[in-house]
């Protein structure tokens, strides 16, 4: 796809979201709602949380109700970020009773994986406690969701890494590979923004200490990546650049190695299972 400078709003990109979710989902009709419920007939439902987490998705699910019928009428009793548990009403939603039951799964669809998610980033952030080190996401996400899913990091007490390809310069293996090395692809780099009149940061990938020690003599980056280093190697790594240049621990890393990593002293460690392979939060929309 060629480069565009038509660049969308994330209020434009989930506004197309939800568009696409109801014209996959509804077609020329919800024939089984319009067949039984007279167009007049107006009821409520409410949002029963059938699991605990974190809460996600609440304001989204305004998006949703208001872009589908802007007459329905939405109150709600615990916000974005709050700890659910079994039984909780989260908030109710009153108006037409069709347009009730065709905005139903598709809010359910994105507050379950939302407050997954949600919920996942608040165990890791936790996890974290009393370290400087803070949790990032990554692009690992879901295609057409990633604004969504990562506002859900961010609920969760996350940090958003560059939302894609457009707000940051990320010069990972295979670009510095392609460049010829490090320092032709941080040099290329800072060409590019002075030619395109952009302000960009500027993140390089390192595999070893041999790459290490070039971006160290090349400098011109802001952030750098330790990719698959063991926590000893982070550790020497973290000391090798001395506070220079922003770290970020990637690569391998699970839930239980997190805290050794922090505990070297690295600014992020960013973790793609925040959005990757979550579990959805169970939850329901009844009818009172």
């Amino acid at each position: 796809m060629p480069m565009t400078n038509n660049i969308k709003t994330p209020d434009e990109l989930i506004d197309e979201l939800i568009a696409l979710a109801f014209a996959e989902d509804t077609g020329d009709g919800d024939h089984t709602t319009l067949c039984c419920i007279p167009p007049d007939a107006t009821g409520k439902s409410r949002l029963i949380i059938k699991e605990a987490g974190v809460l996600a998705g609440v304001e989204m699910a305004r998006r949703i109700f208001h872009y589908f019928d802007p007459s329905m009428r939405m109150e709600i009793f615990i916000n974005d970020g709050a700890e659910v548990k079994i039984g909780d009403i989260a908030f109710t939603i009153e108006g037409k009773v069709q347009s009730v039951l065709q905005t139903e799964r598709l809010v359910l669809n994105v507050m379950q994986r939302m407050s997954g998610i949600a919920t996942t980033t608040r165990r890791y952030v936790k996890a974290l406690e009393g370290a400087r080190t803070r949790v990032l996401d990554t692009r690992k996400t879901t295609p057409g969701m990633r604004i969504m899913e990562k506002e859900a990091v961010r609920i969760g007490g996350g940090v958003n890494h560059r939302i894609g390809l457009f707000d940051m310069i990320l010069l990972k293996d295979n670009h510095v590979d392609f460049a010829g090395g490090i320092e032709q692809a941080i040099t290329r780099a800072h060409h590019y923004l002075k030619e395109k009149g952009k302000n960009l940061k500027i993140e390089i990938e390192v595999r070893n200490f041999k790459e290490l020690d070039e971006v160290l003599r090349t400098g011109g980056v802001d952030r750098i990546m330790l990719d698959n280093f063991t926590p000893e190697d982070t550790r020497e790594a973290v000391k090798r650049i001395d506070g220079r240049y922003e770290t970020e621990s990637s690569g391998g890393i699970t839930f239980e190695t997190l805290r050794r990593y922090a505990e070297c002293g690295v600014d992020y460690i960013s973790v793609g299972a925040l959005t990757h392979s979550i579990k959805s939060i169970d939850m329901s929309l009844k009818a009172v």
